[in-house]
């Protein structure tokens, strides 16, 4: 007897062969094992290196010493080691993430988790195993309309490929307006009291890596760290698909 995935996934191969795929961003038909992306907007994404903020990532131009903190979280204490990523979120990975996250392009998922994890590539994250990932939760009214997270959609398969456990220990306790209303400072009053610790979830003395789509401000990822944190997370570390 074949499995429901064996069959599955033959039949989206018999009909790839039929009615090839097209490019997720531009619409150029191609074959049947591409990944969602045709050649020309693969080379067009955006990847982050050179000098970056070594707090949140933000991207700079030019020499920087290694422990430069940006102004956008140089006046700040905030809860997580550092964020990473290895790609911008402009331009064709933008259109990705926004694709997948409010159109339900569900497809694109392994995608963006391949994506997700090259920002485990980080030399300081080199020799060193978190105990988890844990994704940014979304408030249950939100998961309804959406009817997936993404984050916690990307964590799993990132945790999959890489052999990492994902630790579903945060909850979202308050119903926020979406953060694109705000400017920086309200984005992080936004997000007090947003986020808490999920009855029974122990985090004492791990180290933990918090998955999330795209990281702009960082607000929610120090929201997220802070309780994280207070938990007695030895260490929090933010990756996320793109820097926005």
């Amino acid at each position: 007897m074949f499995s429901a995935r064996w069959l599955r996934a033959w039949t989206e191969a018999a009909s790839g062969l039929i009615y090839p795929p097209h490019c997720a961003v531009c619409g150029e038909a191609m074959g049947p094992l591409a990944a969602g992306l045709c050649r020309r907007c693969r080379r067009a994404r955006q990847r982050l290196g050179g000098s970056r903020c070594s707090v949140c990532g933000q991207p700079y131009s030019g020499a920087i010493t290694a422990d430069f903190r940006c102004l956008n979280c140089g006046d700040r204490d905030l809860s997580f080691d550092f964020a990473t990523a290895a790609y911008r979120s402009r331009g064709v990975v933008r259109d990705l993430i926004h694709q997948f996250k409010y159109n339900r392009r569900t497809h694109l998922r392994p995608l963006l988790a391949r994506m997700l994890v090259e920002g485990f590539r980080d030399p300081r994250l080199q020799g060193k195993m978190p105990s988890a990932l844990v994704p940014v939760p979304l408030h249950p009214t939100r998961q309804r309309e959406r009817e997936f997270n993404q984050a916690e959609v990307l964590a799993r398969l990132a945790g999959s490929r890489l052999g990492l456990p994902v630790d579903d220990c945060l909850q979202r306790i308050r119903y926020t307006l979406t953060q694109t209303h705000f400017h920086r400072d309200e984005r992080f009053e936004n997000l007090e009291g947003a986020f808490a610790l999920r009855s029974g979830a122990d985090v004492a003395g791990r180290d933990l890596v918090l998955v999330d789509d795209v990281l702009t401000t960082g607000s929610t990822a120090d929201a997220c760290a802070r309780v994280l944190r207070e938990a007695g997370a030895s260490s929090v570390v933010v990756i996320t698909v793109a820097r926005g």
